[in-house]
């Protein structure tokens, strides 16, 4: 398979209201099956909203990966050979967990979980402690991130040294610089972006939308509204992703010089 219809999802979920949640994911789960979706990424928290006001609040809107309701509609989804990663509110017998789960062929492939928290989940979210996962699917190889991850460039370079062709970003984004980030995360690592944003205002939280998918060029391949749910989607070779040469002359990943670099993993 040389190419994949790639899809973000772009909803609007609800603190405390389950039923609300369920019928946006089941909507865009609807739109991407009707589409032809191989490879469908879904916003940060689904399952949940993201501006809790106490960690009972969160504990409430929180799901067992892969038991949960959410968990068991990706599951069923995904079972006619379609990849989904959305990110879920996880409960585990440690604590919550910004977490987001990669479902794939009706089975829970792996979770990745949020190493860096933004702004007040650290009141209610454990951060995860474990390097972001590629996965392959369809002979393509896919990474995940969650939201402020973007702010990290050795996140989508540790995903590109690990042979990702196609960075999934799930995201609850209020900051105006992730869209443009997310394109030089491209460039410098010459791999696709997917980033599925959320919609709405929570509390004091405005969210951004322009959910995206980037190339490997540095090239916006489409964005969606900033106030609008919707879905957007498109067929690309995730191959293209493999060819590392910024110039005829120039690799990004073979030009490095790591033992120059040691400062970056000192505290």
């Amino acid at each position: 398979m040389t190419s994949l219809r790639i899809a973000v999802g772009q909803i609007e979920p609800r603190i405390g209201d389950l039923q609300w949640n369920i019928e946006q994911i089941q909507r865009a789960l609807n739109q991407a099956a009707d589409n032809n979706v191989d490879v469908l990424v879904l916003p940060e928290l689904s399952n949940s909203g993201y501006a809790f006001a106490s960690t009972d609040e969160a504990l409430d809107s929180s799901e067992i990966i892969p038991e949960g309701d959410i968990s068991r509609m990706l599951l069923e989804w995904s079972s006619d050979n379609k990849m989904v990663v959305a990110g879920i509110c996880e409960k585990t017998n440690d604590g919550l967990f910004n977490s987001a789960a990669v479902i794939a062929n009706g089975k829970h492939i792996t979770t990745y979980r949020k190493i860096h928290l933004f702004y007040k989940e650290f009141e209610w979210f454990i951060p995860g402690g474990a390097e972001p996962p590629v996965i392959e699917f369809e002979g393509h190889r896919f990474g995940v991130m969650i939201c402020f991850d973007w702010a990290f460039p050795e996140i989508a370079r540790i995903l590109a040294l690990k042979g990702a062709q196609v960075i999934l970003h799930p995201a609850n984004l209020v900051l105006p610089y992730c869209f443009d980030a997310m394109i030089t995360r491209s460039i410098e690592n010459r791999v696709f972006t997917a980033t599925a944003n959320r919609i709405g205002v929570e509390r004091d939280l405005n969210f951004t939308g322009r959910s995206q998918i980037t190339s490997p060029e540095g090239k916006r391949l489409l964005s969606l509204s900033k106030e609008d749910a919707g879905m957007g989607m498109l067929e690309i070779d995730p191959s293209i992703a493999d060819d590392k040469m910024i110039t005829e002359r120039n690799d990004v990943l073979a030009d490095r010089r790591p033992e120059l670099y040691r400062r970056l993993v000192e505290k």
